[in-house]
Protein backbone atom coordinates (compact mmCIF):
# COMPACT_ATOMS: atom_id res chain seq x y z
CA UNK A 1 0.00 0.00 0.00
CA UNK A 2 1.28 3.35 -0.70
CA UNK A 3 2.25 5.53 2.37
CA UNK A 4 1.71 9.22 2.61
CA UNK A 5 2.60 11.90 5.03
CA UNK A 6 0.17 14.59 5.16
CA UNK A 7 0.41 17.94 7.51
CA UNK A 8 -2.74 19.96 8.00
CA UNK A 9 -1.81 23.20 9.12
CA UNK A 10 -4.50 24.75 12.18
CA UNK A 11 -5.48 28.47 12.73
CA UNK A 12 -3.65 29.01 16.26
CA UNK A 13 0.26 29.37 15.55
CA UNK A 14 2.91 30.61 18.08
CA UNK A 15 6.02 31.42 16.33
CA UNK A 16 5.22 29.25 13.59
CA UNK A 17 3.81 26.51 15.60
CA UNK A 18 0.23 25.59 16.32
CA UNK A 19 -0.32 25.05 20.17
CA UNK A 20 -3.57 23.12 21.44
CA UNK A 21 -5.40 24.23 24.33
CA UNK A 22 -5.30 20.51 25.60
CA UNK A 23 -6.07 17.04 24.23
CA UNK A 24 -9.95 17.53 23.49
CA UNK A 25 -8.92 20.44 21.43
CA UNK A 26 -6.20 18.68 19.72
CA UNK A 27 -8.76 15.71 19.19
CA UNK A 28 -11.48 17.78 17.98
CA UNK A 29 -9.20 19.63 15.32
CA UNK A 30 -8.09 16.24 14.54
CA UNK A 31 -11.52 14.26 14.08
CA UNK A 32 -12.53 17.62 12.04
CA UNK A 33 -9.50 17.62 9.55
CA UNK A 34 -9.94 13.51 9.34
CA UNK A 35 -13.56 13.92 8.35
CA UNK A 36 -12.85 16.95 5.76
CA UNK A 37 -10.63 14.00 4.35
CA UNK A 38 -14.04 12.09 3.35
CA UNK A 39 -15.56 9.42 5.27
CA UNK A 40 -13.58 6.29 6.61
CA UNK A 41 -14.77 2.96 5.19
CA UNK A 42 -17.53 0.98 7.17
CA UNK A 43 -16.34 -1.09 10.17
CA UNK A 44 -13.80 1.55 10.53
CA UNK A 45 -12.07 1.54 14.45
CA UNK A 46 -10.53 4.33 15.95
CA UNK A 47 -7.54 3.07 18.72
CA UNK A 48 -5.71 5.80 21.31
CA UNK A 49 -3.18 4.48 22.82
CA UNK A 50 -3.43 4.92 26.85
CA UNK A 51 -3.18 7.37 28.50
CA UNK A 52 -3.01 10.65 26.49
CA UNK A 53 -3.84 9.53 23.73
CA UNK A 54 -7.20 7.79 24.06
CA UNK A 55 -8.61 11.52 25.39
CA UNK A 56 -7.64 12.98 21.92
CA UNK A 57 -8.89 9.71 20.04
CA UNK A 58 -12.67 9.92 21.97
CA UNK A 59 -13.15 13.22 20.10
CA UNK A 60 -11.71 11.63 16.96
CA UNK A 61 -14.33 8.87 17.11
CA UNK A 62 -16.68 11.14 18.19
CA UNK A 63 -16.75 13.04 15.03
CA UNK A 64 -16.33 10.48 12.46
CA UNK A 65 -19.11 8.32 14.63
CA UNK A 66 -16.86 5.43 14.90
CA UNK A 67 -16.06 3.01 17.83
CA UNK A 68 -13.47 3.75 20.29
CA UNK A 69 -10.59 1.21 21.61
CA UNK A 70 -7.77 1.29 22.87
CA UNK A 71 -4.17 -0.39 22.06
CA UNK A 72 -1.84 -0.70 24.54
CA UNK A 73 1.88 -0.30 24.28
CA UNK A 74 4.87 0.97 26.46
CA UNK A 75 7.98 2.53 26.20
CA UNK A 76 11.57 1.67 27.34
CA UNK A 77 13.85 3.88 29.16
CA UNK A 78 16.91 4.21 28.82
CA UNK A 79 19.10 2.98 31.48
CA UNK A 80 19.65 5.99 34.14
CA UNK A 81 17.37 8.27 31.54
CA UNK A 82 13.93 6.32 31.58
CA UNK A 83 12.79 9.42 29.67
CA UNK A 84 14.89 8.45 27.06
CA UNK A 85 12.80 6.03 24.98
CA UNK A 86 15.09 3.01 23.78
CA UNK A 87 12.53 0.92 22.63
CA UNK A 88 8.96 -0.15 23.31
CA UNK A 89 6.71 -2.94 23.93
CA UNK A 90 3.10 -3.28 21.79
CA UNK A 91 0.85 -5.74 22.37
CA UNK A 92 1.33 -9.22 22.44
CA UNK A 93 4.86 -8.70 23.31
CA UNK A 94 5.78 -7.21 19.65
CA UNK A 95 8.88 -5.10 20.38
CA UNK A 96 10.67 -2.26 18.85
CA UNK A 97 14.46 -1.53 19.60
CA UNK A 98 17.05 1.05 18.48
CA UNK A 99 19.73 -1.05 18.73
CA UNK A 100 22.09 1.74 17.66
CA UNK A 101 21.10 3.47 20.23
CA UNK A 102 21.55 0.46 23.04
CA UNK A 103 25.12 0.18 21.81
CA UNK A 104 25.99 3.72 21.96
CA UNK A 105 24.93 3.62 25.95
CA UNK A 106 26.60 0.20 26.39
CA UNK A 107 23.30 -1.47 27.68
CA UNK A 108 24.05 -5.26 28.00
CA UNK A 109 22.40 -8.01 26.28
CA UNK A 110 20.43 -8.78 30.40
CA UNK A 111 19.54 -5.12 30.70
CA UNK A 112 17.81 -5.31 27.63
CA UNK A 113 16.39 -8.25 28.35
CA UNK A 114 15.05 -7.21 31.72
CA UNK A 115 14.01 -3.76 30.31
CA UNK A 116 11.25 -5.70 27.76
CA UNK A 117 10.30 -8.05 30.46
CA UNK A 118 9.54 -5.45 32.91
CA UNK A 119 7.57 -3.70 30.05
CA UNK A 120 5.85 -6.74 28.79
CA UNK A 121 4.29 -7.18 32.16
CA UNK A 122 3.27 -4.01 32.40
CA UNK A 123 1.36 -3.93 28.56
CA UNK A 124 0.05 -6.96 29.99
CA UNK A 125 -1.43 -5.09 33.03
CA UNK A 126 -2.58 -2.23 31.22
CA UNK A 127 -4.87 -4.95 28.82
CA UNK A 128 -6.56 -7.04 31.73
CA UNK A 129 -7.16 -3.53 33.46
CA UNK A 130 -8.57 -1.41 30.67
CA UNK A 131 -12.22 -2.09 28.90
CA UNK A 132 -12.35 -1.97 24.98
CA UNK A 133 -9.07 -2.78 24.40
CA UNK A 134 -8.56 -3.93 20.98
CA UNK A 135 -7.27 -7.56 19.63
CA UNK A 136 -5.97 -9.09 17.11
CA UNK A 137 -9.52 -10.19 15.87
CA UNK A 138 -10.72 -7.26 16.11
CA UNK A 139 -7.92 -5.30 13.90
CA UNK A 140 -7.78 -8.50 11.65
CA UNK A 141 -9.15 -7.20 8.18
CA UNK A 142 -10.31 -3.87 9.72
CA UNK A 143 -8.54 0.10 8.59
CA UNK A 144 -7.51 0.84 12.05
CA UNK A 145 -6.83 4.66 12.94
CA UNK A 146 -4.54 4.92 15.84
CA UNK A 147 -4.31 8.45 17.58
CA UNK A 148 -1.90 9.52 20.54
CA UNK A 149 -1.38 13.08 22.10
CA UNK A 150 1.69 13.15 19.52
CA UNK A 151 5.18 11.76 19.32
CA UNK A 152 8.94 12.56 20.03
CA UNK A 153 10.76 9.21 18.88
CA UNK A 154 7.60 7.11 17.72
CA UNK A 155 8.72 3.88 19.36
CA UNK A 156 5.07 2.99 20.79
CA UNK A 157 3.64 4.02 18.06
CA UNK A 158 5.82 1.82 15.87
CA UNK A 159 5.32 -1.40 18.13
CA UNK A 160 1.66 -0.83 17.91
CA UNK A 161 2.01 -0.56 13.98
CA UNK A 162 4.04 -3.44 13.41
CA UNK A 163 1.67 -5.05 15.92
CA UNK A 164 -1.43 -4.21 13.74
CA UNK A 165 0.82 -5.70 10.67
CA UNK A 166 1.26 -9.04 12.37
CA UNK A 167 -2.83 -9.09 13.10
CA UNK A 168 -3.49 -8.41 9.70
CA UNK A 169 -4.87 -5.21 9.81
CA UNK A 170 -6.87 -3.73 6.33
CA UNK A 171 -4.82 -0.31 6.68
CA UNK A 172 -3.04 1.25 9.32
CA UNK A 173 -3.46 4.98 9.57
CA UNK A 174 -1.30 6.94 12.21
CA UNK A 175 -2.83 10.36 13.19
CA UNK A 176 -1.49 13.24 15.58
CA UNK A 177 -1.59 16.10 16.46
CA UNK A 178 2.25 16.97 16.57
CA UNK A 179 5.25 15.29 16.16
CA UNK A 180 8.57 15.84 14.76
CA UNK A 181 9.22 15.64 10.89
CA UNK A 182 12.11 13.04 11.08
CA UNK A 183 10.12 10.64 13.51
CA UNK A 184 6.94 10.63 11.26
CA UNK A 185 9.08 9.94 8.32
CA UNK A 186 10.50 6.38 10.13
CA UNK A 187 6.88 5.71 11.46
CA UNK A 188 6.16 5.49 7.40
CA UNK A 189 7.27 2.04 7.61
CA UNK A 190 4.98 0.83 10.25
CA UNK A 191 1.77 2.29 8.96
CA UNK A 192 0.02 2.52 5.50
CA UNK A 193 -0.53 6.68 6.37
CA UNK A 194 0.46 8.88 8.56
CA UNK A 195 -1.03 12.25 9.37
CA UNK A 196 -0.45 15.47 11.76
CA UNK A 197 -1.63 18.42 12.15
CA UNK A 198 1.88 19.86 12.62
CA UNK A 199 5.37 19.33 11.97
CA UNK A 200 7.16 22.10 13.58
CA UNK A 201 11.07 22.55 13.48
CA UNK A 202 13.27 22.80 17.35
CA UNK A 203 11.12 19.82 18.55
CA UNK A 204 11.63 18.90 22.57
CA UNK A 205 8.93 16.95 23.57
CA UNK A 206 5.09 16.55 22.67
CA UNK A 207 4.11 18.64 25.76
CA UNK A 208 5.57 22.02 24.78
CA UNK A 209 2.60 21.80 22.10
CA UNK A 210 0.02 22.35 24.81
CA UNK A 211 -1.19 25.08 26.79
CA UNK A 212 -2.48 22.18 29.72
CA UNK A 213 -0.77 18.84 29.24
CA UNK A 214 -1.83 17.54 32.63
CA UNK A 215 -1.21 13.61 33.30
CA UNK A 216 -4.41 11.32 31.99
CA UNK A 217 -5.42 8.90 34.58
CA UNK A 218 -6.57 5.43 34.63
CA UNK A 219 -9.31 6.26 35.87
CA UNK A 220 -10.47 9.00 32.68
CA UNK A 221 -9.21 6.32 30.38
CA UNK A 222 -11.83 4.18 31.30
CA UNK A 223 -14.59 6.20 31.58
CA UNK A 224 -13.75 7.12 28.08
CA UNK A 225 -13.74 3.97 26.79
CA UNK A 226 -16.83 3.10 28.16
CA UNK A 227 -18.90 5.89 27.82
Amino acid sequence: MRNEVACALGSVAVAGRIVFRDRIDAGERLGAELGARGAPPGGAIVCGIPRGGVVVAAEVARALGLPLRAVVARKVGAPGHEELAVGAVGPEAVAVLDEQLLRRLGASERWTEEALARARQEVAARVAGFPGVLTAEDASGAHVIVVDDGVATGSTAAAVGRWLGHAGAAHRMLALPVGPPDTLEELRADYDEVLTLSTPAGFMAVGQFYERFTQTTDDEVRRLLTG
